[in-house]
């Protein structure tokens, strides 16, 4: 008889991290569930993870619309595993003149949308017998520094979901790991962050030698759903080597 692989759910998973850490999950053996709202780039990936030979399946969701994520949770038969990804970073601006929509819009995805998937799929996570929630956090949820607050007000946010959710659920077969990763180099983040400033975007990396990637940070995710299910990692913080703290990054040249 075979085997039923475990059911991993990934929001975000368009591109970036999200997409990098679906591609992980299926070549370790998930049927990975990608979600996100741009319905295209995660039927993409589905049909590129079958070509390979692995388990995908795409839904297209707003993890912010909360009738939509309840529907997705009763549309499945089972997860196994939480991957939640959706989130990002809006402007840069000092609290004295940030924009409070793109503080509210930064909270609703980061920290809402991490509440209603935590919320809407528990029951099927504790089910499982060995479920795994995994908050993709942010070293912005550990420290603060200038430019960033709606950023690191959100992801502290996030973290602090995810410290409190594994104290309220110990006793159940359902673990919380928050991964928290510094630098990391995308295609998109620094980008969507100054609003399609390409330069200014490009700027946040300049100089540095060797910023995470995405399949560092999705290699991170995966190590750490694959323990045994009695291992928690609680927190795991990665950075590149260059940078020794949010404010402390080695630039060349």
């Amino acid at each position: 008889m075979t085997a039923v692989p475990p059911v991993a759910v990934v929001t975000g998973a368009s591109s970036g991290i999200g997409a990098a850490t679906a591609r992980h999950l299926a070549a370790a053996g998930h049927h990975v569930v990608l979600t996100a709202r741009r319905k295209d780039r995660i039927e993409a990936l589905a049909a590129e993870l079958a070509e390979a030979g692995h388990q995908a399946t795409a839904y297209a969701l707003d993890v912010t619309d909360r009738s939509a994520v309840d529907a997705f949770a009763a549309s499945l038969d089972r997860c196994d595993v939480l991957v939640n990804n959706a989130g990002g970073a809006l402007g840069a601006d000092p609290v004295a003149s940030g924009d409070p929509e793109d503080w509210r819009r930064m909270y609703e995805v980061n920290v809402i949308g991490t509440l209603h998937m935590t919320q809407a799929l528990l029951p099927a996570l504790t089910g499982s017998g060995a479920g795994t929630v995994v908050v993709v956090s942010s070293t912005a949820g550990h420290a603060t520094y200038e430019g960033g607050a709606g950023y690191v007000a959100a992801k502290h946010g996030a973290r602090v979901l995810a410290e409190t959710l594994r104290l309220e659920i110990v006793g159940t077969p359902v673990r919380v790991i928050e991964v928290a990763p510094g630098m990391v180099k995308t295609e998109e983040f620094a980008t969507t962050r100054f609003r399609g400033d390409t330069e200014r975007a490009a700027k946040v990396y300049e100089g540095v030698p060797d910023p995470l990637s995405a399949d560092d940070v999705a290699d991170t995710i995966t190590w750490a759903v694959t323990r045994p299910p009695h291992v928690n990692i609680d927190l795991l913080v990665v950075r590149p080597r260059a940078q020794a703290s949010n404010h402390k990054v080695h630039r060349e040249g």
